[in-house]
């Protein structure tokens, strides 16, 4: 049983939700999301893990045109 099961609450400061993913800290950061953890996994709600997936998109899009996947 993982974390999120367990309840969990989003990672992201000011956010108070259930989390529904977790992803590594860094790629959060990286995103612009403001991470208060100093874990390894941040954990995103579904509002703030659609943000993160619209940040990125084209670095993800520029990945698959470099490796022709």
């Amino acid at each position: 049983m993982g974390r999120i099961e367990k309840g969990v609450k989003c990672s992201v400061s000011g956010c108070s939700r259930e989390a529904a993913r977790s992803i590594s800290s860094g790629k959060a950061k990286s995103a612009g999301l403001n991470v208060n953890s100093n874990e390894k996994r941040a954990y995103l709600c579904r509002e703030h893990y659609k943000e993160f997936k619209k940040k990125t998109k084209k670095d993800k899009t520029l990945e698959k045109w470099r490796y022709g996947a």
